[in-house]
């Protein structure tokens, strides 16, 4: 099997005794590696980078090593404030030095350490855990935001650039498959409206970054609910993980979508728009936690479209789903026809919902900022 040779060709000591694939991620093939030695057992993670997705891996690897690096330095040189243990994924080295090994077909592979005792969920439940949610994503843009951004590739062009997803649904529109799919389907005529709405907000973030109201600074990329670690001996965040998409951005992205994703307990796949809303006591809870680790590093005017970024991300999440299923589902993995129908009328019910529910959300986060 390659993983298992491949599993042997990185810096960690003894003998394979069990490889096992995990996780129900949609990008990187992912597996547990268990070695063990007379005196010891070691575990790590084995990934191969999907290419499809990350064109350039090496980029992204040289990314995630500068930034854990920076990372790891801050969490050690904080570590007697904490009120708990912080962690992060370290890039294990490869035998040859390198941050990868690259197979005979041209595949490249890397090896992380794991984050001991801890679990991740698919959904919030409760606001403690929102809480907690919030305080691992500030945490995170905290002991990264002096990393220099010049230092770091953008390995995703047009990724959380809502503007630019608009510019291609409207290229989509114009196709003879999406104009059969609006002609058949009066949903789809309605989310077509929704979006010819709401033109007017898409650059609301991408024109204060241009006039220099907001900076450009190091995100995560990705910080859903899932990739947030709780310590299942303590109850309180420990760790972020899937790192891949670390590059220059703005904050707004990353808050705003763990919001999306944590703060509607209805789940993208919901089927009944009446159970899509943005929680508002789940929210104040991610709120206070964000803002507890995150306050002291974002300017004013960062904290001023905060509010902004959980309505756009919400509407660019559905403007995708939605281009994608007028294109005939050709980036999204769909299990049946009408998925990425659905999933658009989900995130634009949660678009709604928050659009609803804009001054008692800026209340919470005046209260909080």
């Amino acid at each position: 099997m390659l993983a298992e040779s491949i599993a042997m060709k990185f810096e960690v000591p003894g003998q394979l005794v069990a490889l096992e694939a995990i996780g129900s991620g949609n990008v990187n093939d992912t597996y547990r590696v268990v070695l063990r030695t007379t005196f010891s057992e070691e575990q790590y993670i084995l990934q191969r980078i999907n290419q499809k997705v990350f064109q350039h891996p090496a980029l992204v690897m040289a990314n995630m090593k500068a930034v854990t690096d920076h990372a790891h330095k801050r969490i050690l040189a904080e570590a007697d404030q904490a009120d708990r243990i912080w962690q992060l994924p370290r890039v294990i080295p490869a035998i040859n030095g390198d941050d990868f090994v690259v197979d005979e077909m041209g595949g490249y592979w890397r090896a992380l350490s794991m984050i001991a005792s801890t679990t991740s969920y698919e959904r919030i439940s409760i606001p403690e855990h929102a809480t907690e949610a919030g305080r691992v994503l500030g945490h995170f843009q905290s002991i990264i935001s002096d990393f220099p951004i010049d230092q770091l590739q953008d390995t995703l062009p047009g990724f959380h650039i809502t503007p630019e997803y608009l510019r291609k649904y409207d290229q989509v529109l114009t196709q003879p498959c999406a104009q059969e799919r609006l002609g058949i389907s009066a949903e789809s005529r309605r989310l077509a409206k929704f979006i010819d709405e709401r033109r007017g907000f898409v650059d609301v973030l991408e024109s204060a970054r241009e006039r220099g109201e907001i900076p450009l600074r190091p995100i995560h990329g990705d910080p859903k609910i899932t990739n947030v670690m709780i310590d299942k001996l303590t109850g309180k965040g420990t760790s972020i993980v899937d790192l891949d998409t670390v590059k220059p951005g703005l904050i707004h992205y990353d808050f705003g979508d763990a919001v999306r994703s944590g703060c509607n307990p209805a789940g993208e796949e919901a089927t009944d728009l009446k159970e899509v809303k943005l929680d508002l006591d789940l929210f104040q809870a991610l709120v206070e936690g964000y803002l507890f680790e995150a306050k002291n590093f974002l300017t004013g005017a960062e904290k001023s479209y905060l509010y902004d970024a959980v309505r756009l991300i919400a509407f660019e999440l559905g403007l995708r789903f939605f281009k994608d299923y007028l294109a005939g589902n050709v980036y999204f993995k769909t299990s049946h026809e009408g998925q990425n129908l659905n999933r658009a009328r989900v995130q634009f019910a949660l678009c709604e919902s928050i659009e609803k529910r804009e001054s008692k959300m800026r209340e919470i986060l005046e209260k909080y900022c």
